[in-house]
């Protein structure tokens, strides 16, 4: 019984920790939803990135957002470069603040990197 009760009130913390976190960034990222399906308590890592990272501070959210989208493209991580796009573009990042993203990501990850924005450029015509 007692298991039971822990188990629907993970569920019930990661159904809430899956809403705040996307209303901040305008959709629900699909490994969250997996995630919380498997294991709701893991969802405690995206609370601390939703308190820590997606807030304003001495960057702001959209810079934080920008910086995202750079790394995921460096990581060579397409479907996380779609994701980053949509959240950077939530969060106020104009076309050109992308391209500028762009740019520093065939700076330092080259080509490759760069391959990885393929369809995620396609919402900038949106």
């Amino acid at each position: 019984m007692r298991d039971c009760e822990e188990k629907r009130r993970y569920v019930t913390m990661g159904k809430q920790i899956v809403e705040n976190i996307s209303k901040k960034i305008g959709f629900t990222p699909d490994i969250m939803k997996t995630i919380g399906e498997i294991d709701p308590s893991f969802l405690r890592m995206y609370q601390k990135c939703d308190e820590g990272v997606l807030k304003d501070g001495a960057l702001s959210v959209k810079v934080k957002t920008l910086m995202a989208l750079a790394a995921v493209a460096a990581q060579r991580c397409e479907p996380c470069v779609e994701s980053q796009m949509r959240n950077a573009i939530n969060n106020g990042a104009t076309k050109e603040e992308i391209i500028e993203t762009l740019e520093v990501v065939f700076m330092t990850s080259g080509a490759p990197g760069v391959a990885m924005f393929r369809n995620a450029l396609k919402q900038l015509k949106d």
